[in-house]
């Protein structure tokens, strides 16, 4: 089926996670994605990842991870003859994406304000870690100073461990969705008035965004957040619970299902004891709650548990590893991950993630696999009217 982005062209001059991960979630929608990159060297996440040697042949696991589904091509924006390929391409394009610090595409000329004459429907993306302006716009950004300033690491750990990293780029991420997500937003009114957009995202301020009831506590009630550890604010029995074999998350919320659990752990008195009988009780008493649960579950392990548990209603799941949940049933079932059994450049077959959304119509996903630096220059520069003759001088001035 095509892709819902069938027929868009995405220009993605972006590094690293925050920006690639917003070309991917196009890429994986129909979109055509161009990795515009340095020649030489590209996407610094070549060189990232867990596997040395993937990184030597500039295809690290960091990069393999959001750029299947895109093309590369190589273009030194700094030279003259770079610029004038990159106005070509812009004419070419409905989407650019960049991550670069606020100011660097005016210096290079290449500025919305310049691109929107040429383009004047050009949906143009920046991406970075405080927004275009204010009085840190100028800083480098990275997730980690994202996560500490955003109150994110206040609130993650136990009191005695917090303030805690969360254990992934959580805030490159987030930054990666919102600009997929305002980007898709921008093209609908595009197609229906032809109109182009600058999209300002900003890393911290998106990632504020999605902490929700964190930020309205304090904002509405006045209360100030803090790290709970694996414990949810909101209720209790709600966390995570040791059992005879392996860790258990279970959220018994509701009134009803704390009394099923209860009837299901042999522990009905729990149910009518003052301490636990009504959900504040709960939440006071969670301490005292939690080894009267742990004590029951012991008897068996957080398999068992899971699936007795969510079968009377009860909410529960194992805490399981990233190579665990990756051959889970659930996740095999519904192909998340895809193959690519050939990748220029790597000497295994590549396994990815797609999006996290399936489709009626067809599934998204990438459809080829993440590029080699400058695979597709000549063909992507032959579609825009270069003739041979013309690639070869640019490559031969180090433009490509």
């Amino acid at each position: 089926m095509s892709g819902l982005l069938a027929g868009i062209r995405v220009l993605d001059l972006t590094n690293v996670l925050a920006g690639p991960f917003c070309g991917y979630q196009l890429a994986q929608l129909g979109a055509e994605v161009i990795k515009v990159e340095t020649p030489g060297a590209g996407d610094l996440a070549r060189q990232l990842g867990a596997d040395p040697a993937l990184n030597r042949t500039a295809m690290g696991a960091s990069f393999l991870a959001q750029n299947a589904g895109k093309k590369s091509i190589t273009l030194n924006l700094k030279s003259e003859g770079g610029r004038a390929v990159m106005m070509r391409l812009i004419a070419s394009a409905d989407v650019l994406v960049e991550n670069f610090r606020p100011g660097v595409m005016d210096r290079l000329g290449l500025g919305y304000d310049r691109l929107k004459e040429a383009a004047p429907g050009l949906v143009y993306c920046a991406v970075s870690g405080f927004g275009q302006d204010g009085p840190l716009a100028g800083n480098p950004a990275y997730d980690q100073i994202v996560q500490g300033l955003s109150g994110v690491m206040s609130v993650t750990g136990t009191p005695e461990t917090a303030p805690l990293r969360v254990g992934y780029p959580v805030a490159d991420t987030i930054g990666g969705l919102t600009a997929a997500f305002a980007i898709a937003a921008a093209l609908v009114r595009k197609g229906r008035t032809g109109q182009g957009e600058f999209i300002d995202v900003s890393m911290l301020e998106a990632t504020l965004v999605t902490m929700g009831w964190q930020i309205s506590n304090w904002l509405i009630a006045g209360v100030r957040p803090r790290p709970m550890g694996n414990e949810n604010m909101t209720a209790a029995p709600s966390g995570t619970f040791r059992t005879g074999d392996g860790l258990i998350n279970i959220a018994a919320n509701k009134q009803e299902q704390f009394e099923t659990l209860a009837r299901l752990l042999g522990a009905e008195e729990l149910a009518t004891d003052p301490r636990f009988a009504e959900r504040e009780a709960r939440k006071v008493n969670r301490d005292i709650l939690r080894d009267e649960i742990e004590q029951r579950l012991a008897s068996d392990g957080a398999a068992h548990w899971a699936a007795r548990l969510n079968h009377h209603g009860v909410p529960a799941g194992e805490v399981l590893s990233v190579p665990d949940v990756l051959e889970h049933p659930q996740i095999r079932e519904r192909d998340l991950v895809r193959t690519f059994e050939q990748v220029e450049g790597v000497d295994r077959p590549v396994r990815v993630v797609r999006a996290g959304f399936r489709l009626r119509s067809g599934d998204p996903g990438p459809e080829t696999p993440p590029p080699a630096l400058g695979a597709d220059t000549d063909d992507i520069l032959a579609g825009l009217g270069l003739a041979p003759e013309a690639i070869a001088a640019l490559r031969k001035e180090h433009v490509l």
